[in-house]
């Protein structure tokens, strides 16, 4: 097969996998609107709350309709001012789910507990966000709005998107005079929003550590040789004193954290150390990733 039949087919091949994932992602997402949330007179955050609101309020009908036309303003933020292929994998996500959410009317309503109505719920609801904004979807338009006020403001995304949610939380309270549901669909919020930093970052907790140290050579032979960690080596120069200095960079797991300080303040007990959440690491095929995952309690070693 040429070259460029092989890239055109691993290309179809890449668009069909998040095709995939984006629908089953809007899937779960209306598993757990109609089956957990809707029948229990519960909301999610963002549109996806609003369109629950004014569906309780003028029918079930208007439901999906509302889901379409409350994104379209985002979808036209998101194409002026994030990317193209961005509002494609939205439009996708936002139409399947407004789909599915048509196809499960009938669909048997889960009662139970409210305990097991939030987190069953949430969980299923997060998956689904999660797999969608994984592969480079969005079902909610607020979170485009959150971006743009990012860049303009300085609020992160998780702030504004938890601002604009505690009052669609509190409207649907005040609306249908019950305060119990509004904190049981805040709680619901919560178990979702979890459960797609999970999907989305995964279960491991990645730190990265900037390490200035007088003895650079033997601190890095003692973290790839006792930890079995890839390091970087940069040269930096200090600001006040003007010495030049080798700088460590690593990533490791956060369980191997508390080892790697130990061995640190060992071999140089004035070092300094900036440690910092990470919450994705990227590296190409042809690269050498950093880390290891760990076997029998220790990572493989690894070098760069």
């Amino acid at each position: 097969m040429p070259a460029s039949q092989k890239t055109a087919a691993k290309t179809a091949l890449h668009y069909v996998s998040i095709f995939f994932w984006l629908a089953l992602g809007s899937f779960l997402a209306a598993v757990a609107i109609r089956i957990f949330l809707l029948p229990n007179q519960l909301i999610d955050g963002g549109v996806v709350g609003i369109a629950l609101i004014i569906s309780r309020l003028y029918g079930d009908n208007y439901l999906s309709y509302a889901m379409i036309l409350l994104n379209i303003p985002f979808l036209y933020w998101a194409y002026t001012y994030i990317r193209r292929t961005f509002v494609i994998y939205m439009l996708v996500a936002v139409f399947l789910f407004a789909l599915f959410l048509t196809i499960l009317r009938s669909a048997p309503a889960f009662i139970g507990e409210p305990l097991e109505i939030i987190v069953f719920g949430g969980a299923i609801l997060g998956i689904g966000v999660g797999l969608i904004i994984r592969h480079g979807g969005c079902l909610d338009g607020t979170e485009i709005l959150a971006i743009l006020i990012n860049r303009r403001m300085g609020f992160t995304v998780g702030q504004v998107v938890l601002f604009i949610n505690i009052f669609i939380f509190g409207a649907y309270g005040w609306i249908f005079h019950d305060w119990h549901i509004a904190l049981r669909s805040l709680m619901t919020y919560i178990v979702a929003f979890k459960m797609i930093d999970i999907v989305i970052v995964g279960l491991d907790e990645l730190k990265s550590a900037l390490i200035i140290s007088s003895k650079p050579k033997e601190l890095a032979n003692a973290i790839m040789n006792e930890l079995g960690l890839g390091l970087t080596i940069m040269h930096g120069k200090g600001g006040f004193s003007g010495e030049s200095r080798d700088i460590i960079f690593v990533i490791i797991e956060r369980l191997d954290l508390s080892e790697l300080k130990e061995i640190v303040l060992k071999v140089d007990p004035t070092a300094f150390m900036a440690i910092e959440d990470l919450h994705e690491v990227v590296y190409g095929k042809q690269g050498v990733m950093p880390f290891k995952k760990r076997q029998r309690g220790k990572f493989l070693k690894k070098s760069y």
